[in-house]
This record gives structure tokens, C-alpha cells and sequence, in this order.
């Protein structure tokens, strides 16, 4: 609806048409100004006193007039300024906690890996240990066996060392301690010596083989000596004549 005032006249300018939700704005922005007509009643009310003050939210609002209200706009940051800091102060305590898990988990699982490499390092001492340990212990037994077999070699060396020692009596040796020296005789240059052997009577001469090896070496009136090539003598004495 188009509004024109009746008491102004045409001052050679062209008419302008406005709109009458273009007036009610201009006219509310003007403020309560009683020579201004209010056809449309849109004119605030004079206030009361005593009568509360109302919120500019609870009139008719209007996008325009807000946004240059700061008192508006100052109460609206105040109102949405306690919720932003209480989702930010969570926020950081979110990020705190899930920085300080992070980093406790981190340790944790450093801590983790280090005692299973100790555990791998000890795993592996205690083996090489153990094969140092089988090694000694074949070694040992190894010298062991070395000292045994050394001991029975010695113990074989000083029989067969002992054995010279007391060698074997030459043959017939015993049988010649059992003959009996009868007495000699002068012959020409021939000298003989007579014997009895327990079962015959025998004569050699001097230089003559007796029994074996055995010779008779030398001749005497009271005693014969028959001698044998390892260096063993036998002396018979003459038997008493009865």
C-alpha cells in the first residue's frame, strides 16, 4: 500500500513512492516522535515508570537493527562465550589426556621391548654358557681319560723295568747245584775232573762242555767252578772221601 502525505506539496521534485513496510522501518527508526504521524500504530510505547525493561529480543525484531545494536551483539558473546570456553577447556583436557596416554603407552611399550631384548640377551648368554659348559666338561673328561691311560702306561713301563732286575737263572743251573765233585786226576797234560750226577758218574776235562752251555773253567783238588756264557758261575766243592 502505498502512503503520500496530504500536506505535502510537489516543490518540483518527482513523487516518491514508498512502501508502507518501508515506512513502518523509517519510522520506527526515527523513534517516538509525536509529530510524526503512526497510522499503523508501530510507534513503541512511552515507557512506565516501574514497569520492567524489556529485552530488545522480545519486540519485533529486525535483522538490520540488531547487527548494529552492540549492546546486542556485546550480551549475545557473552552468552555463547561461557559454552565456547567450556568446550575448549574440555577439548585441551581431551588433548592432555590423550597426549599424556600416548606418551605413557609409548614408555610402556618401549619399557616392553627392552626387557624382551634383556630376556633375548640373557636367553642367549645362558646358552653359550651352557655349550661353554659341555665343552669343559667333554674336555675334562677327555684328560681324564688321557691321565688313566697314561697311568696304565706307567704302571706296564715300571713292570716291564722291574723284570731286568731279576733275571732267569740260566738253564741247568739247579740241576749242576745237585752234582757232587769226586776229586781230580792229571793224565799226561790232560786233567780231568770226576763227578756224580745222582744216577751216573761223569769225567771232563778242563775247558770241557759240561751240561748245556755250562764248561768247566778251572780245576782244583778241593773245588771245580763251571762257568756259563751270561756270566753266571757254579762252584762244587770236592765231597769228603769216607
Amino acid at each position: 500500500m502505498d502512503f503520500q502525505h496530504p500536506k505535502q506539496k510537489n516543490m518540483g521534485m518527482p513523487a516518491r513512492h514508498i512502501s508502507s513496510q518501508s515506512f513502518d522501518e523509517i519510522l520506527s527508526d526515527l523513534g517516538d516522535d509525536p509529530a510524526i504521524p503512526d497510522p499503523h500504530g508501530i510507534r513503541k510505547p512511552p515507557p512506565q515508570q516501574g514497569a520492567p525493561h524489556r529485552a530488545p529480543s522480545e519486540g519485533k525484531s529486525n535483522p538490520f537493527t540488531e547487527s548494529l545494536n552492540p549492546i546486542q551483539i556485546r550480551n549475545s558473546l557473552q552468552g555463547i562465550a561461557l559454552p565456547i570456553a567450556l568446550i575448549g577447556v574440555l577439548l585441551a583436557a581431551i588433548m592432555g589426556f590423550f597426549v599424556t596416554y600416548t606418551s605413557l603407552n609409548k614408555q610402556s611399550q618401549d619399557a616392553l621391548e627392552a626387557s624382551q631384548q634383556q630376556l633375548l640377551e640373557l636367553k642367549k648368554e645362558i646358552l653359550l654358557t651352557r655349550d661353554q659348559i659341555n665343552q669343559n666338561q667333554d674336555e675334562l673328561y677327555l684328560a681324564i681319560d688321557e691321565i688313566e691311560v697314561s697311568i696304565h702306561s706307567l704302571n706296564e713301563r715300571k713292570t716291564e723295568t722291574r723284570a731286568p732286575n731279576r733275571p732267569q737263572a740260566p738253564t741247568h743251573e739247579s740241576e749242576l747245584h745237585r752234582w757232587r765233585y769226586l776229586g781230580t786226576s792229571q793224565i799226561g797234560n790232560a786233567q780231568q775232573a770226576y763227578f756224580h750226577t745222582g744216577k751216573s758218574h761223569l769225567a771232563f776235562e778242563k775247558g770241557a762242555q759240561v751240561l748245556g752251555e755250562w764248561r768247566l773253567s778251572s780245576i782244583e783238588k778241593s773245588l771245580v767252578t763251571l762257568m756259563h756264557p751270561q756270566g753266571k758261575s757254579v762252584v762244587l766243592r770236592a765231597s769228603k772221601s769216607e
